[in-house]
């Protein structure tokens, strides 16, 4: 007890602080989300997202060139079609816009970890994450769609697929689609505690992903609930899953801790696209610290228990000199 103990006494310098510091931002750390589109010389900033781009094929390759120089050594794609249909037959076709995308980038950086999202929002007319019959999402009948996405991914040459629909059961489909085409080594990982949020309104503007009718409350967890999301965690463990996810991160610290204390296998942690905005925006006016600000939220995913934080970031991060490169 004080005076005997003086807490401070290793606060005093910047060069102890740093020796004592018992949560480590790496680059190592991060992996940057991208949104993919068809056409040629496309590199549009998205509106509520300032500093995140459209990107057709040939610009992604020289985004990617500069995010490597920084360290970076982790992608997860997002594919926006030219068309889309009522089952979203685009998200597994041997020529979609994912498929292109990592063939092409896997020619240019082998060594970077190409994470793609499976899901049918950004390729479905009607904007949900499954097939739909008289209003209602049906689950099983989406589990087929959900491995042939897989495979075609698995076959363009990712690295880990990361299913985020929310459907039950979806692990077990993609281990078995994965296993029977002879990828019995590609890791999955699983959007396994997925909240349904209105933090992500930007990435819908995106992706162009809203759904037309509804919400997607009846895949998507409720935010009130903690002990479900260890269900599901554990649900997926069980499925296969070789990596879970708790998305979002910020307001969902406490499932994250949870999840870390519960579970053996990596965690990630998604920094979603209304995080990222709300904090671009209050930077645009002024009213916050921005390079602080974003060190310190990383910091926490971190503390919480993450061993991987997906955010949009990652790049401006990684030229931080409180990163660890």
């Amino acid at each position: 007890m004080f005076p005997i103990q003086r807490l401070r006494r290793l606060r005093m310098k910047k060069e102890v602080r740093d020796l004592v510091s018992e949560t480590i931002l790496s680059v190592k750390d991060f992996v940057y989300p991208l949104f993919i589109v068809t056409g040629k010389g496309v590199k549009k900033e998205i509106n509520s997202m300032p500093g995140v781009f459209h990107f057709s094929v040939d610009k992604v390759l020289i985004e990617i060139a500069e995010i490597r120089k920084a360290g970076i050594t982790a992608v997860l794609l997002f594919g926006i079609p030219d068309k889309k249909d009522e089952i979203g037959s685009g998200s597994f076709a041997e020529n979609g816009i994912v498929q292109k995308a990592v063939r092409e980038i896997k020619k240019r950086f082998p060594e970077l970890v190409v994470i793609t999202d499976i899901c049918l929002c950004e390729y479905t007319s009607h904007g949900h994450c499954g097939i739909i019959e008289k209003g209602e999402i049906l689950n099983d009948e989406t589990l087929k769609i959900l491995g042939d996405i897989a495979v075609s991914h698995a076959l363009a040459g990712a690295d880990i697929v990361a299913p985020s629909d929310m459907m039950d059961g979806r692990i077990q489909a993609l281990r078995e689609a994965l296993d029977g085409s002879g990828f019995m080594n590609l890791p999955i990982m699983s959007y396994a505690a997925k909240y349904s949020s209105s933090f992500y309104g930007p990435f819908r503007e995106a992706a162009f992903s809203a759904p037309k009718f509804g919400d997607r409350k009846s895949y998507q967890m409720n935010y009130a609930n903690s002990n479900e999301a260890l269900l599901e965690i554990q649900e997926d463990i069980e499925e296969g899953a070789d990596i879970v996810m708790v998305k979002p991160a910020l307001s969902y610290l406490d499932i994250i801790r949870r999840a870390k204390e519960q579970y053996l296998v990596p965690l990630a942690a998604y920094n979603v696209s209304g995080e990222y905005s709300m904090v671009k925006a209050a930077a645009q006016k002024g009213w916050i610290d921005e390079a602080g600000i974003v060190i310190e939220i990383l910091t926490s995913i971190k503390r919480a228990g993450a061993d991987i934080i997906i955010t949009y970031h990652a790049k401006e991060a990684a030229k931080s000199k409180w990163i660890l490169k």
